[in-house]
């Protein structure tokens, strides 16, 4: 793998202050690929510098044109699909056909959509006698994270820079060589000198640091909710804004009436694809206690097609997961589940591989609300099936944790399932295995997080508002 020697700043790649290191290690075989500088304060202060300087030209640029360049990086993130997909399968473990329809797929939608919206929005409107105007935040700190790494960075870039804003880039420590491709990108697109920097480097040196910098007007981080609880508490003793997309447990209902074998293997899916490594993962499914074993059944066969291995091979469907610490964290949930009282259906705690962070796609029957497993994130291929007795029950275990990112409901009409869903304390729901829509705001309730990403409600967070009275 390629990796540059340097940070993105200023519109030129340059040597980083320090001489820390960060080894990038490819999880599905534990060899290092490639290493990139780790940051200091001084790296963050300098980008902070160049973006800063940045910002008052590129927020009097015409929205029209920003949104021009947006589509100009939109298109090379779209040429150079393929290297970027063997990038992200490379540095997270992810199977390459899902790294070329998901990792990078959505990242060229959301760069597509902004490219659309910026030249289309709204920065101004006429209330009564005012005008109201939305102005750019100014400099915004981005952190994120190695689940998705570049699409968590375009969702967060693409927004930011069609506000008018300028960025300076955290990318997770895990997976840097997919945020350097896209700061490429960003130079090869021609976006202006300044308006986009990156900074690799470590949480606790980097990213504390561009959290805590008084020239970022705003903090946008993807991560664990604990994170997102001190970047906060930082930015809050600032007065700074931010915006938090963090943990998630997420509930997967199924109405009596509903196809349940589509929802058993759909939901199953939604738990497998990146190896359970998404926030809004349905990895509790509610299943009427008549039908429980039934759905047991189900889940078993299709976890079954879900092979784990080379994620360059076509044939594998279930890839690692991203380190050691990750395997190692999930297998502590799945021994807690047993240890606790859960049916283990499928998988369990023995490795499918000798060589390689993979977790066996796992399934537990007869959760009960209280489990470890149903109230904490696990962030792996790991199911949980819990029985209900009725439909209000369903919607006390659905809205029974700490989370409220995301959430799916089955039923016999959609008229009943929207029912249902509006009663969720979460903030975006399927409704009969609905689609994603790049356009419609993502985000959530509770410790979820603050704030929305993608469409309008993406572009909303990094405006201010100004009002003009005549």
């Amino acid at each position: 793998m390629k990796a540059h020697d340097g940070m993105y700043i200023g519109g030129a790649w340059v040597p980083a202050v320090g001489a820390g290191r960060i080894e990038v290690v490819n999880p599905a075989d534990e060899q290092v690929i490639a290493e990139v500088p780790a940051g200091s304060a001084e790296d963050v202060d300098a980008a902070v510098r160049a973006a800063r300087a940045a910002f008052p030209g590129w927020a009097a640029t015409a929205p029209a044109d920003r949104a021009a360049l947006i589509g100009a990086l939109r298109d090379v993130l779209a040429a150079r699909k393929g290297e970027m997909a063997e990038t992200v399968t490379a540095e997270l473990g992810s199977p390459l056909g899902f790294a070329e329809a998901v990792h990078v797929g959505s990242p060229i939608a959301v760069a597509g959509s902004y490219a659309e919206l910026g030249a289309s929005y709204g920065f101004e409107e006429r209330i009564g006698n005012s005008t109201v105007l939305l102005e750019p935040v100014g400099v915004v700190g981005a952190i994120t994270p190695w689940n998705y790494p570049l699409h968590q960075i375009v969702a967060k870039v693409a927004p930011a820079l069609a506000a008018g804003c300028t960025v300076v880039l955290k990318p997770a420590e895990d997976t840097p060589l997919t945020a350097q491709l896209f700061a490429e990108a960003v130079h090869e697109a021609g976006i202006p000198a300044g308006v986009f920097n990156l900074v690799t480097g470590t949480g606790p040196v980097a990213g504390q640091a561009l959290a805590e910098h008084e020239g970022v007007d705003l903090v946008s981080f993807t991560g664990s909710t604990a994170v997102g609880k001190k970047i906060g508490a930082i930015a809050g003793a600032a007065i700074k804004r931010v915006a938090l997309e963090l943990g998630g447990k997420s509930a997967n209902v199924i109405l009596p009436g509903a196809d349940l074998a589509k929802a058993v293997s759909v939901g199953v899916g939604h738990v497998m694809n990146n190896s359970g490594q998404s926030c809004n993962a349905l990895t509790r499914m509610l299943v009427h206690r008549d039908q429980h074993e039934e759905a047991v059944t189900l889940a078993a066969a299709a976890v079954a097609k879900y092979p784990s291995g080379d994620p360059r091979d076509p044939g594998t469907r279930l890839g690692p997961v991203v380190n050691a610490t990750q395997r190692d964290r999930v297998r502590a949930y799945i021994a807690k589940g047993v240890e606790e009282g859960a049916r283990l259906v499928a998988g369990g705690l023995d490795s499918p591989h000798a060589q390689g962070y993979f977790v066996a796609p796992t399934v537990f029957a007869d959760v009960t609300p209280g489990m470890t497993i149903a109230q904490e994130e696990i962030f792996g291929p790991v199911l949980a099936i819990l029985p209900y007795e009725d439909e209000d029950d369903a919607l006390r275990i659905a809205n029974g944790t700490v989370y409220g990112l995301g959430g799916a409901v089955w039923a016999a009409d959609e008229e009943t399932a929207v029912a249902f869903a509006r009663r969720m304390d979460t903030g975006q729901v399927d409704i009969n295995g609905g689609r994603f829509n790049v356009r419609a705001p993502f985000g959530g309730y509770k410790q979820s997080g603050v704030g929305r990403e993608l469409g309008p409600h993406g572009l909303g967070e990094y405006l201010q508002t100004k009002s003009l009275q005549f």
